[in-house]
């Protein structure tokens, strides 16, 4: 009997080793349970993105659901977690379920959980789920007919992504766009953004829009790594402006310049504060995650916005916007959502809204970085992923609460943060991050510096100790 937990983002697995039919049978059943206690005649919105066997859980998922007396609104086609989450505020639903692992590599597949509100279900639910999924069940799945349930209307197929283009379209001068004189280019990573970006802008370059389970052996997060070939594509056109790059299940963004260079999610977040408070003189609260660069607070400043800092995982960003008004809401990974769209992570949406600020203001994404580095100052960014084993796990974490890192590339610590991981400030403005990853079995350690440099000797300088450390 498998142990099932949701992490920081849903219950991920590997497929046919712990992620199994049956497996996804006893976290429906346990989600049945809390449904019926919180909601009388609940409804649910279920969808999968491009995953192998997205189709299959997802339809386990339904015919469980449905055989339990629960409307399910669910979508034939794969998509994006973004078209699912703004689906349930559509249908008015009570909850959703996305087939997705997201950014993870292609031998995983995950179980998302969301709320009514449209965004991540919160913490408090997924734990209370969590202890009512059975150890074991006697369901036969394919004693349960599918027509059957449709003709009772227990099951409603219906295209989720019409609604979210529709809103898109509605929301975003598509035209103005167009006609803009920049222009553009997408990659999907094979993820589930394709469709979507092929219906709204079929006439720009699609990089890697086509169904593809395995990635080509490359995970479909958003990190430059990943996206090289994105980078020489634009490198060689010589007339894309700005390239717009989302993971698998299309909630998590990157962005390239006309150089082909990198624009990460901490500048990105930036973009959009400085957008919303500077040129559309917007208000509001900005969440984000404890990893995202400290330029937020020093932007916030400048225009008198609060911050929050927040654990990571977008779910700790979504419950503070169920309650306050929000103009930012971000984390490092690339999960950004902003005021005016649901409370959840969304690639393509930040994306239209950073086209839609070159267009507005008629500058390149190069002069708007350019308008930001000169309130908070220049500065660099790196993420450093280390696969470990359960015993080096717990030696790194040990020794961070142990106080034993005191110094990175020979220079002493300022001061610590532990929110959520172990944040060493060497001073303001660089700091060097050890966390371990609430999805995978990595370690990751993060660093922002005021050069390049130092951030890849601070990066190097906490692989060589953690490396060196003593497994008992």
């Amino acid at each position: 009997m498998t142990r099932i937990k949701f992490g920081t983002d849903g219950w991920r697995a590997i497929i046919a080793k712990e992620f199994t039919v049956d497996n996804v049978v006893r976290v429906t059943l346990g989600f049945i349970r809390w449904l019926k206690i919180k909601h009388k005649n609940p409804s649910v919105v279920v969808a999968f993105d491009f995953r192998f066997n997205g189709k299959l859980f997802a339809e386990t998922v339904t015919k469980v659901l449905a055989n339990n007396q629960i409307k399910v609104y669910y979508c034939p086609i794969p998509t994006s977690t973004p078209a699912l989450s703004l689906a349930i505020t559509k249908f008015q639903a009570n909850a959703g379920v996305m087939i997705t692992a997201s950014h993870n590599p292609p031998e995983y597949s995950g179980y998302k959980l969301k709320g009514s509100h449209g965004g991540p279900l919160l913490e408090e639910y997924t734990k209370e789920i969590e202890n009512l999924i059975p150890d074991e069940h006697e369901l036969i799945i394919d004693t349960i007919k599918w027509d059957e349930l449709v003709k009772k209307e227990k099951i409603i197929e219906t295209n989720i992504e019409d609604l979210y283009v529709e809103h898109v379209t509605k929301n975003f001068n598509l035209e103005k766009i167009k006609q803009s004189g920049f222009h553009f280019a997408f990659d999907a990573m094979y993820g589930a953004g394709q469709n979507i970006m092929r219906r709204l802008f079929p006439e720009i370059p699609l990089l890697h829009c086509e169904a593809n389970p395995t990635f080509k052996g490359i995970p479909p997060e958003p990190l430059h790594k990943n996206l090289i070939e994105f980078s020489e594509f634009i490198k060689s056109n010589g007339n894309i402006h700005v390239g717009l790059a989302v993971d698998g299940d299309a909630d998590r963004i990157a962005l390239y310049d006309s150089q082909g260079n990198y624009i990460d999610s901490h500048h990105i977040i930036l973009l959009l504060i400085y957008y919303l408070a500077h040129y559309k003189k917007l208000t509001g609260k900005v969440v984000t995650g404890f990893s995202s660069t400290v330029k937020v607070e020093t932007l916030c400043q400048r225009y008198n916005l609060p911050v929050q800092r927040v654990r990571i995982g977008f779910k700790d960003i979504c419950k503070v916007m169920l309650s306050e008004d929000v103009l930012v809401g971000g984390e490092e990974s690339g999960g950004i959502t902003i005021k005016g769209h649901i409370p959840e992570r969304d690639g393509i949406w930040m994306g239209l809204t950073i086209w839609n600020a070159m267009t507005e203001t008629n500058k390149t994404i190069e002069q708007l970085i350019d308008e930001v580095y000169q309130i908070t100052g220049k500065f660099y960014y790196s993420r450093y992923d280390l696969k470990v084993d359960e015993a080096l796990k717990k030696a790194v974490i040990s020794a961070c609460k142990n106080e034993q890192f005191t110094s990175f590339a020979n220079e002493s610590i300022l001061k610590t943060e532990t929110l959520d991981g172990y944040k060493y400030f060497i001073n303001e403005n660089d700091w060097v991050m050890i966390r371990a990853s609430g999805t995978e079995p990595l370690i990751r350690i993060y660093s922002e510096a005021s050069s390049q440099n130092k951030v890849d000797n601070y990066i190097q300088s906490a692989l060589e100790q953690i490396q060196n450390l003593k497994i008992k």
